[in-house]
C-alpha cells in the first residue's frame, strides 16, 4: 500500500517505520526540515515530497502534525475529495496543555467540516510515539489496542489493516463524535505516559469480564 504521511514528527515518523517494517510504502512530506524528510525516506525505503506529491496515488494518508500546522497543512493538500485520512491529531494548544474543542464537539468532527468529502478516521492519538517500536520488536501478546473511530465503513476497514501491521488491534469506538471522549483520554494517556514511572512506552487493553 502507498502511504502519505504529512507531517516529520515522532508519531509520523514512528509509524512510518512500523508500516514501513510491514512492506507498505511511505512518501513522507509536511517539515520545515527537507533534510528530516529525506532523512526519514532514506530510513524507510521511502520517499519525500511536496504535499501534493506525496498524495498523488495515495492508498491511504497520516496526518500527524500539530494542531497550529492544520489549517496551512489542509491549505496544501486540497480539497481530499474521497481520500482516506488517518487523523492522530489531538487539538492542543500551542502550550500542549488544554483541548481547544468539547465537550460538545471534537477536532474529528471538526477535520470532517473542514474537508467533508474526505473520508476521515481517527486513531493512534491515544498511544504515545514512544511505543511503536517496542511493540514492533517486542511483538506483545495479547496485542495492545488503538482506538478507532470515523463514520465510514470503508475507511474504517483501511484503518483496521494498519492498525494492525503497526502490531495493534483496532478497537472500534464508533463514529466520529466519539472523538469528544477520546480526545481527552488521549491527554490520560499522556500524563500516565510522561508522568508516571516505568517510561513512556504505553500501551492499553481493554476488557470485558
Amino acid at each position: 500500500m502507498k502511504i502519505a504521511i504529512l507531517g516529520a514528527g515522532l508519531m509520523g515518523a514512528a509509524l512510518g517505520r512500523s508500516w514501513a517494517a510491514a512492506g507498505h510504502h511511505i512518501t513522507f512530506a509536511y517539515s520545515r526540515s527537507a533534510a528530516k524528510l529525506d532523512r526519514l525516506a532514506r530510513e524507510t525505503n521511502g520517499a519525500a515530497g511536496s504535499v501534493r506529491e506525496a498524495l498523488r496515488d495515495a492508498d491511504a494518508v497520516l496526518l500527524s502534525v500539530h494542531w497550529s500546522r492544520i489549517e496551512d497543512v489542509l491549505d496544501q493538500a486540497g480539497p481530499l475529495a474521497d481520500q482516506i485520512i488517518l487523523n492522530c491529531c489531538v487539538p492542543l494548544n500551542l502550550s500542549n496543555d488544554r483541548l481547544l474543542f468539547g465537550p460538545t464537539t471534537s477536532g474529528a468532527e471538526h477535520l470532517a467540516t473542514l474537508r467533508p468529502l474526505a473520508r476521515w478516521v481517527s486513531c493512534f492519538n491515544t498511544i504515545p510515539s514512544e511505543s511503536f517500536a517496542p511493540v514492533r520488536h517486542q511483538r506483545p501478546e495479547p496485542r495492545p489496542q488503538v482506538l478507532m473511530y470515523g463514520d465510514d465503513p470503508g475507511a474504517k476497514m483501511v484503518a483496521a489493516g494498519l492498525i494492525n501491521d503497526a502490531g495493534f488491534d483496532p478497537l472500534e469506538a464508533g463514529g466520529l463524535r466519539t472523538g469528544r471522549y477520546v480526545e481527552p483520554f488521549a491527554m490520560v494517556t499522556a500524563v500516565l505516559a510522561y508522568g508516571q514511572p516505568g517510561g513512556p512506552a504505553l500501551t492499553y487493553r481493554f476488557t470485558k469480564l
